[in-house]
């Protein structure tokens, strides 16, 4: 029997990877912690996220692959265990930048990212949502963004101009604009985290709005980063999972703020997510 990979490690934060590792060989050490991950997903406070990191800590691995995308925040304690300087790159529909509280969010854990001082600087790739467009930006972390320690990259909208602090992307230019950060990177040490709904709909079913890359896309920007920077880390979230909230607030603010629910069959995560994870995994984690 093959062992997992001690430099992997599955948080079982919810029923996204159901599936994983039991049905289809992907080997991976699990850290069950389904109850208490209701109180951490969508929002949360400081508190319940210490209270996770410490009694988590020597559990955590360079790579992780945990649940749906409404707890892409834990990518802020995952990157905790790191002792030297690095970067953060992030794939990413949506650019996690929100100012407003509760300040320990799925939307806003680049903010909290950016409170570790070993975090050198930041890039998001692949924002299609709104929140890059106006007035919607005006609560994202534009300071960050002006300074250059948080660098976006949305994908560039109809009819919208954009500020000097954004760098818009299109389908024709953005492996040229992703190899010229590759130029300017060039050695560092780099975490790596995949949200999937920076996916096409069809390779990725999330609870959110899917973006425009493919996983073609995200397999050559992940052997280019293998080959030029040193990826000293990564994960992986952003599968679909039915939301289970620990408090009314949560519940009501995660309907508010997501998309109208539609329930997948486990036929359709089978075909499209679990597809997706097994080509994306082995490239993340360098075993491809």
């Amino acid at each position: 029997m093959v062992s997992a990979p001690p430099d992997q490690i599955f948080f079982r934060t919810d029923e996204a990877w159901d599936f994983v590792p039991e049905d289809h060989g992907i080997q991976l050490d699990v850290a069950d912690v389904r109850e208490e991950a209701k109180g951490l997903r969508f929002i949360t406070s400081r508190t319940r996220i210490d209270a996770f990191s410490e009694k988590h800590r020597a559990q955590f691995r360079p790579f992780t692959l945990f649940g749906s995308g409404d707890f892409h925040h834990l990518s802020a304690v995952w990157t905790r265990q790191f002792t030297e300087p690095f970067t953060i790159f992030s794939f990413d529909n949506h650019p996690d930048w929100d100012i407003r509280p509760p300040h320990w969010s799925c939307g806003a854990w680049i903010n909290r990212a950016l409170e570790n001082p070993l975090v050198e600087t930041i890039s998001v790739w692949g924002c299609g949502n709104f929140e890059c467009s106006m007035p919607h930006r005006l609560l994202g972390n534009r300071r960050a963004a002006k300074t250059h320690r948080l660098l976006v990259y949305p994908w560039r909208q109809k009819r919208t101009r954009y500020p000097a602090y954004l760098n818009p992307l299109r389908i024709g230019n953005w492996k040229t604009m992703f190899s010229d950060w590759l130029d300017h990177n060039h050695g560092r040490r780099v975490y790596v985290t995949i949200d999937m709904d920076c996916l096409v709909a069809g390779e990725a079913i999330t609870n959110w709005e899917n973006g425009r890359f493919t996983c073609a896309d995200l397999i050559w920007a992940l052997g280019k980063l293998r080959k030029w920077v040193d990826v000293i880390g990564g994960d992986l979230c952003g599968g679909w999972s039915h939301p289970a909230y620990a408090t009314r607030f949560q519940k009501f603010a995660g309907w508010f703020d997501h998309p109208p629910l539609h329930e997948p069959s486990r036929q359709d995560l089978l075909s499209s997510n679990l597809l997706t994870l097994e080509k994306l995994w082995p490239v993340l984690t360098g075993a491809a």
